[in-house]
């Protein structure tokens, strides 16, 4: 007798299908016309489907304790970050990283190391009894700008209207860049801590063995093996790749998809000789399109941005149900009150003061409304999350043995950084989630209310009364353009019903009708130009003539002008003598 199965997997497969198709079913309509970001509405799903609220989404069922459940997370955001930095290189135009290496010095060197020490001071003055170290480890969890939610401000409806193209690629090239720049400012931190942070007691070696370390290790190991190897990896997949395409041996799906595996690749290979796979990742997409060859050729499908999408909603529905919200009231680290400012304080003083400082020496920045968009955006999101859990780990290896107490020094930093970083990245998703509707609310809002009273002042006018007729509708606007000595006067007229508003009065002519424009000297206001622009009917019922500048109003005898200065204009009609008003 059939039975019901509810398996964790059938359940997690249901909910993420159903909530994958639902959101597909309205994503235009969130994204490009309310810009909401797909990263926000999917935190709030997975708080919604997760333990917190309905508890359909139990991910510590799933990884069977806590510390297998930060693993989890911690590999997963590896693969996203992975996938999107070798797509964020293959987006750049060609040898991009060459040509700008100027500004991108200039936002990775000063600009970011600014950004750790405003980020560490604040965490430091605000976190109750917190070393200044652990405070520079904190800080650099949520220094790099994440590549993901970089993605809200460069793709769509609202980067193209609103952010020139140079500025979106300097955007992608700079929060791909310091993702896996974030290794030498976190081990500095923290070989600090190992070797110096309890007086040097536990740990033999003291600060001089901690920078060489960073030196040889961070800097060598880590930064400069892992750009050498995702360029390496990254121009043979390009030879590869272009040889076998150019002999027919590769089809159209593999040809693609190839820029994934090549992601899955790196990630994978890196993590095994422990270098930085984020850094790596990014290089390689961007030696792999160094000539544009591979980024032209797949500029028109759908494949990549598709795959971006479903891993941007499944983390970060992931996410909403991982999170340890209760953590941010009940803790022993920092009270709510003053986690809240902390918050709002690190993102308006960990990068805009910078960026507004430094951006005449960027090129893609013009002015200062784009400095203070540039400074404003640079969101808290996947990279903070693997750093968060980077340190976790390193904090684990301080402790003398197995089932042994940790060390005094460190036996709330694992507890703070968990904290701190994930409500970070809360109020980040949170606050750029929002920040593009809300202002577009705040420009609109002031603008629909102040015409919407003008229609209603407009409604009280009389009407024209034709007939057994008394109408009342708008004509729709057109577009003109004029040029000096009356040679050329161009206009769009749209296409119109039965029923044709002048100001506030209305003709309705017997049947639908076609209407010239011509330039002609008349007797009739001019524009300031000395053409008085002519609209004629050019069908046989009978002829309308209006005469006017454009964007002026035109009135009729029945018609109260609200100004007596205004240019009033005569309209003639077959049959009937002009009038003046």
């Amino acid at each position: 007798m059939p039975t019901l199965d509810l398996s964790n997997f059938n359940i997690v497969v249901s909910v993420l299908g159903g909530w994958i198709s639902l959101f597909g079913l309205v994503s235009y309509l969130l994204k490009e016309n309310f810009y909401l970001s797909e990263a926000l509405i999917s935190l709030l799903a997975g708080i919604t489907f997760g333990p917190l609220a309905l508890n359909w989404v139990r991910p510590i069922e799933y990884a069977r304790s806590e510390e297998n459940l930060e693993n989890v997370t911690l590999f997963f955001t590896r693969l996203v970050l992975g996938v999107q930095l070798v797509l964020a290189g293959v987006q750049l135009p060609s040898r991009y990283l060459k040509k700008e290496w100027k500004p991108l010095a200039l936002l990775l060197g000063p600009i970011m190391t600014a950004m750790w020490l405003a980020t560490s001071l604040l965490i430091w003055g605000l976190v109750p009894h917190l070393p200044f170290l652990h405070a520079l480890a904190i800080g650099a969890c949520v220094t790099p700008t994440d590549p993901v939610l970089s993605n809200v401000i460069v793709k769509g409806k609202f980067a193209d209207h609103n952010i020139p193209k140079d500025l979106q690629k300097i955007i992608i090239a700079e929060s791909g860049a310091n993702d896996g720049l974030g290794y030498p400012f976190l081990f500095l931190a923290l070989y600090l801590i190992k070797y110096i942070g309890d007086g040097g007691v536990s740990e033999s070696g003291g600060a001089g063995l901690a920078i060489g370390l960073w030196f040889g290790e961070t800097w060598g190991y880590t930064i400069i093996l892992s750009t050498f190897y995702g360029a390496v990896v990254g121009w043979l997949a390009k030879r590869l790749l272009r040889y076998c395409k150019d002999r027919g041996f590769v089809d159209r799906e593999s040809f693609l998809v190839f820029a994934l595996s090549l992601a899955l690749f790196i990630t994978g290979t890196c993590g095994l000789i422990g270098s930085d796979d984020i850094l790596a990742c990014f290089i390689a997409g961007n030696v792999f399109t160094w000539d544009d060859w591979f980024r032209l050729a797949t500029i028109d499908d759908s494949l990549q941005p598709t795959i971006d999408m479903l891993l941007n909603v499944v983390i970060f529905m992931w996410y909403g149900a991982v999170c340890p919200w209760r953590s941010f009231v009940d803790n022993s680290v920092i009270p709510i009150y003053r986690l809240i400012p902390l918050g709002i304080l690190v993102l308006i003083l960990r990068r805009p003061p910078f960026i507004l400082t430094l951006h005449k020496q960027i090129p893609q920045i013009e002015d200062i409304r784009q400095a203070t968009f540039m400074g404003f955006f640079g969101p808290i999101g996947c990279s903070a999350i693997f750093y968060l859990y980077v340190t976790v780990d390193f904090i684990e290896t301080l402790n003398p043995g197995v089932g042994d107490e940790p060390r005094h020094d460190v036996a709330k930093m694992a507890e703070a950084v968990r904290v701190i970083v994930w409500f970070m990245v809360v109020v980040s998703v949170v606050v750029h989630g929002l920040s593009i509707p809300l202002g577009k609310v705040g420009v609109y809002l002031p603008r629909s209310i102040s015409r919407s009273r003008s229609m209603s002042v407009s409604a009280e006018r009389p009407s024209l009364q034709a007939g057994n007729f008394i109408i009342d509708l708008r004509l729709p606007r057109g577009r003109s353009r004029s040029r000096k000595g009356g040679k050329t006067l161009e206009s769009r007229v749209p296409s119109i019903g039965h029923a044709y508003r002048i100001g506030g009065s209305v003709i309705v002519p017997p049947e639908p009708v076609q209407y010239s424009l011509s330039s002609e000297h008349h007797a009739q206001p001019e524009d300031g130009n000395g053409v008085a622009p002519r609209l004629t009917r050019t069908s046989s019922q009978p002829s309308l003539h209006i005469y006017g500048p454009p964007g002026r109003t035109v009135r009729f005898p029945d018609e109260a002008s609200p100004n007596k200065n205004q240019q009033q204009i005569g309209v003639e009609e077959q049959g009937s003598e002009r009038s003046n008003v």
